[in-house]
C-alpha cells in the first residue's frame, strides 16, 4: 500500500478514534477473530474498520491470512502511538471530571505476578475502598513483568503500577505498600533436596542450574550478587515453580507463593538465613502529568489499606 498523507494527519475525528480503538483491541487480542468478542462486532465489520484505518492512515497495519496475524512495522509504530494517545484522552476525560468534582473515569492498573497470596499484600481491600468512593470509575487490571509495567506507566498506558523496587527512574514517584520474603529452592527430584542443611554448601549450589527472570529485577540483581548464572530465562515466578519439579534447577520464589508446593513436599528451601532476600512493593505513577483525582484517590486507597 502506497504512502500519502491523509486527513488524519491534520485532524482527527470521532470516527478516528473508534477506528483506533478497534485497531487496538485487534492488536491486543492477536487477529479479527480473536477481537470479536471484546468488541462486540463481526469479523466483517472489524475487518472494513481496519481497512478504513489503513487507508486513513495510507500504511498497511497488519497481515492477516494463513499465516496467521501479525502486525507490521509500521502497524507496532501505530500501535504504541495509538496506545499513548488514547492513554492522554483518558488522562483528559479525568482532568475533566476532576473540575466537576465527580470521580468518573478509567483507570489501567498493572500488578507483578503472585502477589494475592503474600498476606502483606492488601490490594483488594484498597480496591474495595476506592469503588466505596469511586463507584462510577471503571478499572482495568494486567499483570505484567517489572519492565512491562515501568514501561507501560511511563507512556501512559497504565495510571499505576505495583511492583518490587530495584532501580528507580526520575520520571516515576513510588509510594512503598509492603514487603515480600525471597528464598531459593529446589524440587524434590534435585540432588540437593534430601541433604541436610549442614551437608549444603555454596559450592554445592552454585554447581546446581539456575532459574532465574530475564529482566532487571531485585530477582537478577541478587542472582548477579551471588554468581549464580542462568540456565534457563524465565518471564513469570509460575516457570520457576515448573523448572524447581523437573529436579534440574535452584531458583527464588516467594515464601507465600511457595508455601504450598513445600507444603505437598514438593520443593524445599535452600540455607534459608542465606539465601534469602526481601522485596520492597511500591506503587508507581508518572510524576507528570501530576496525577489524576482518580488516580491520586487510588493511591491514597492503596496507602490507607497498607497502613493498618
Amino acid at each position: 500500500m502506497g504512502r500519502k498523507q491523509t486527513a488524519l494527519l491534520g485532524q482527527l475525528s470521532d470516527i478516528d478514534l473508534r477506528l483506533l480503538r478497534v485497531f487496538r483491541a485487534v492488536a491486543e487480542a492477536g487477529g479479527v477473530s480473536a477481537a470479536e468478542l471484546e468488541l462486540n462486532i463481526g469479523r466483517s465489520t472489524i475487518s472494513r474498520h481496519l481497512k478504513d484505518l489503513e487507508v486513513r492512515l495510507g500504511v498497511s497495519l497488519c497481515r492477516r491470512g494463513r499465516g496467521g496475524f501479525a502486525l507490521t512495522e509500521e502497524g507496532q509504530q501505530i500501535y504504541q502511538s495509538t496506545l499513548r494517545l488514547l492513554g492522554s484522552l483518558e488522562s483528559f476525560r479525568s482532568e475533566v471530571a476532576d473540575v466537576h468534582k465527580r470521580l468518573t473515569g478509567h483507570i489501567s492498573l498493572a500488578l507483578f505476578d503472585k502477589t494475592a497470596s503474600n498476606p502483606e499484600s492488601r490490594i483488594g481491600e484498597a480496591m474495595a475502598r476506592f469503588d466505596d468512593l469511586a463507584p462510577e470509575v471503571s478499572l482495568d487490571i494486567y499483570v505484567e513483568p517489572i519492565n512491562e509495567i515501568e514501561r507501560g506507566v511511563m507512556e501512559g498506558r497504565f495510571q499505576l503500577g505495583v511492583i518490587p523496587t530495584h532501580r528507580s527512574s526520575p520520571s516515576l514517584a513510588y509510594q512503598h505498600l509492603f514487603f515480600e520474603q525471597m528464598f531459593l529452592y529446589c524440587g524434590r527430584d534435585h540432588v540437593l533436596f534430601d541433604l541436610d542443611d549442614a551437608e549444603v554448601d555454596g559450592v554445592l549450589v552454585l554447581e546446581s542450574k539456575y532459574a532465574g527472570l530475564g529482566y532487571h529485577s531485585p530477582n537478577m540483581e541478587v542472582g548477579n550478587r551471588l554468581g549464580l548464572q542462568r540456565d534457563v530465562t524465565v518471564n513469570d515466578q509460575e516457570a520457576i515453580v515448573h523448572c524447581l519439579r523437573s529436579g534440574r534447577y535452584v531458583g527464588y520464589l516467594p515464601d507465600h507463593y511457595a508455601a504450598f508446593f513445600v507444603q505437598q513436599g514438593l520443593i524445599r528451601p535452600l540455607l534459608p538465613e542465606t539465601y534469602h532476600y526481601e522485596c520492597d512493593f511500591v506503587a508507581i505513577h508518572r510524576i507528570s502529568p501530576k496525577p489524576s483525582r482518580i488516580v491520586a484517590t487510588f493511591l491514597e486507597c492503596l496507602a490507607g489499606a497498607h497502613s493498618c
